[in-house]
């Protein structure tokens, strides 16, 4: 069996680190959030621009004879 002995500075550091660990991994998941939704974002505004132009386009060209 073997024993450890943590001295109180070593116990501080340790739940200091920690504390820094997690909140670093909580600002990289934020931060591949904020990315992905950028991307999502730009692509629905991609699209209604598209469309935009695909309607203003049917509808610029005036009454159509038959």
């Amino acid at each position: 069996m073997k024993i450890k002995v943590i001295k109180k500075g070593e116990k501080e550091l340790k739940a200091v680190s920690a504390m820094n660990e997690s909140q670093t991994k909580r600002e990289a998941a934020r931060e591949m959030v904020s990315n992905v939704s950028n991307w999502v974002n730009d692509l629905h505004d991609r699209k209604r621009a598209e469309a935009r132009l695909g309607f203003e386009s049917l509808f610029r060209k005036g009454p159509q004879t038959t």
